[in-house]
């Protein structure tokens, strides 16, 4: 339920003169986190990881998200569809997202990733009252549907590449065991990965 032409929404990154796509990672910090974070290490890639805030513990290993390179976003707090709530509410639950995170991190957060990929109007002035740029994707891996096939994880992204993408991943088993074969897949077919804010 959104407009992928809307203006105030990311879906893609502008282009430079090397084509470039964004990896990014949705409903953490979970489990898996270190070992994402080792091959993310060492493949030399950045990304962005978009966060409930509820699973946020200071023991999560976030300190090495950001000395690696990373950047942390909000998922909001409690992962619920946005468009369902009024403005106030999805306001308050962005806010205390948003708050959490830099209160435990330091770092201030700039982007913000509704739930499901649902958003309205209310959601967008929100997201601005906050100063936080809502980002969406233009290429999703169905990870969180392929426990059972991740190799089609690779598929589902290499067969859709684009210069600018923003590519849509979670943070899951099925995903960190294909994850250093879809890095090596996307730079084969030419393409530098990119945080929005170096592209």
């Amino acid at each position: 339920m959104y407009d992928s032409d809307d203006s105030a929404v990311v879906t893609s990154i502008s282009r430079s003169r090397e084509k470039t796509v964004v990896l990014t990672f949705d409903d953490g910090p979970s489990k898996v986190l270190p070992k994402l974070l080792d091959i993310l290490k060492a493949e030399q890639v950045p990304a962005m990881f978009f966060w409930q805030s509820r699973l946020l513990y200071p023991e999560r290993p976030w300190k090495r998200v950001l000395e690696d390179g990373h950047l942390i976003g909000t998922h909001t707090t409690k992962h619920l569809n946005l468009v369902k709530l009024s403005y106030e509410e999805q306001y308050r639950e962005i806010q205390r997202s948003k708050e959490k995170i830099e209160t435990i991190t330091g770092n201030k957060v700039h982007y913000f990733r509704p739930p499901f990929g649902q958003y309205n109007s209310d959601t967008i002035q929100a997201a601005k009252d906050l100063d936080v740029t809502p980002v969406m994707w233009r290429i999703a891996s169905i990870d969180w549907e392929l426990k059972d096939n991740p190799q089609q994880i690779v598929d589902n992204v290499v067969e859709n590449l684009e210069d600018g993408a923003v590519i849509l991943l979670h943070e899951l088993q099925q995903t960190v065991a294909v994850l250093p074969e879809l890095i090596q897949a996307i730079k084969e077919k030419g393409y530098r990965l990119s945080l929005l804010e170096d592209a």
